[in-house]
């Protein structure tokens, strides 16, 4: 079959990933597929990248002739190309797709919901969801829930695929744990907290480096060190240094930086750590560190309840309940590796193939209906 998957993002992030894996799991199974992005950014840079065959066009724009020329263009890739599927990862843009099904063209329309907040519940918004749009995808049960009672998305409508993690590219890798605990000194006793993800407000480092703080200096646990594995974003890193300096952990932390050998500084750890204040509608962080075998405990947002069992959850924002989580973890080798256990189980249900598999049932099931 023919699939357009649409990600009108800006960043790179969990729904750009989500969309992009998925076009080159289509593409790598003989699908024929094509990414509609936004021009200029970095997931059109990754597309290409990733060997995808690209559209660029402006679907966020506020200037109606820019998007009355992206509407030509997209109706002239619908003629030519003539996909069965289309698929809309972002909200904006999602109306001119479901004008351009209206007005005739041939496809399907999917709508995958990779944000946290709930869309707006006015009546274009039901119609689109629950009239305009084939199927709705969401990545979690809370998401799930909304959309059936809020929205009136009809439940055979309603699909939840969780995404998957590359299994190839992210496994436990013995070698490069070591190696990267020596490169940043890391000693064999350390016990050691990773948090990994884009420096951004979402991501909670703040709150992880207090309750990394409290852990070492209130609770008296000096072998957990912290391991910032992410970069500049929204926050810049002199802005998280200034948090260790003033948390005084600044001598017990690293800070990873970019990295290509993300399986390796993941392999390093000794417990992963969600700190996120919200979002992680699709966690692609957690998944990497859970298939790299390191048990995980996070905040309850998201997609997160559905990945890990109630004792590894704390509420988000809340740097003192995380402390006493990672005391657990800390004190407990036992309980580290129990949850690693759990969540063994839930990861060998999320590899590439089981994401691929789900999506290819959803989208035969519109196309032979």
């Amino acid at each position: 079959m023919n699939v357009v998957q649409v990600i009108n993002v800006r960043w790179y992030n969990a729904t750009a990933w989500y969309a992009l894996y998925l076009g080159r799991l289509l593409r790598d199974a003989g699908h024929g597929v094509l990414m509609v992005v936004q021009p200029g950014t970095e997931p059109e840079r990754k597309a290409h990248e990733f060997g995808l065959p690209v559209l660029s066009l402006d679907l966020n724009s506020n200037n109606p002739l820019t998007l009355l020329r992206s509407a030509r263009q997209a109706a002239r890739m619908l003629r030519e190309f003539r996909p069965q599927i289309v698929n809309c990862h972002r909200g904006e843009g999602f109306f001119l797709w479901a004008l351009l099904k209206r007005f005739g063209h041939d496809f399907k329309l999917v709508r995958t919901r990779g944000d946290q907040r709930p869309p707006r519940h006015d009546a274009l918004n039901r119609w689109l969801h629950a009239e305009a749009a084939d199927a709705v995808v969401v990545t979690n049960k809370a998401m799930a829930r909304h959309f059936l009672t809020r929205m009136k998305t009809p439940e055979r409508a309603l699909w939840i695929i969780p995404g998957g993690v590359d299994t190839e590219a992210f496994r436990f890798d013995p070698e490069g744990r070591d190696r990267v605990r020596r490169e940043f000194g890391f000693a064999p006793s350390d016990v050691v907290l990773g948090l990994v993800g884009r420096f951004d407000r979402v991501k909670g480092q703040k709150e992880c480096i207090e309750a990394v703080s409290l852990l070492r200096g209130e609770m008296g646990l000096s072998q957990a060190r912290l391991f910032l594995i992410g970069f500049d974003s929204a926050t810049r890193t002199r802005e998280v240094t200034d948090w260790l300096d003033r948390y005084g952990i600044a001598d017990s932390t690293r800070i990873s930086g970019r990295r290509e050998d993300i399986s390796a500084c993941l392999s390093a750890l000794d417990l992963g750590v969600v700190a996120s204040l919200w979002s992680e509608t699709i966690a692609r962080a957690a998944l990497e560190i859970m298939v790299s075998g390191r048990p995980l405990v996070s905040t309850d947002v998201g997609v997160m309840p559905d990945l890990v069992s109630r004792r590894a959850l704390v509420s988000p924002g809340d740097p003192r309940a995380l402390a006493l989580k990672l005391r657990e973890a800390v004190e407990s080798p036992t309980f580290r590796e129990s949850l690693a256990a759990e969540q063994r189980l839930v990861i060998s249900q999320l590899s590439g193939r089981d994401f691929l598999t789900r999506t290819l049932s959803l989208y035969q099931g519109l196309i032979s209906a």
